[in-house]
């Protein structure tokens, strides 16, 4: 079958792009503070699953019918890639100040 520019989605690099501007810097910070204390400890899986599906998002072909795949995808790296961050702001909250 032979894709006419009509399948083709013009504006498919806004997700990944929104979901990376924050993540990938927040993924790099974690990284180096977990690799900093020389293991990646219970947030191991979810920076490496951040980052795959921060990437899955960007390597989807650009067609419109893949637009909620991909929009799910960057979403879901976003969050991942936040959870360590507003995890550790909630260990801090909770914490009693003394």
């Amino acid at each position: 079958m032979i894709r006419t520019a009509a399948h083709h989605h013009r504006t498919w690099w806004r997700a990944p792009l929104v979901a990376s501007l924050p993540g990938l810097p927040c993924l790099a910070l974690e990284y180096r503070w977990f690799a900093s204390h020389h293991e990646t400890g219970a947030f191991g899986g979810v920076l490496y699953w951040a980052c795959g599906l921060l990437a899955f998002a960007w390597a989807l072909p650009h067609r419109r019918a893949l637009r909620p795949t991909r929009m799910t995808a960057a979403g879901a790296g976003l969050v991942l890639a936040l959870l360590p961050m507003l995890w550790l702001m909630l260990a801090i909250t909770a914490s009693p100040s003394s």
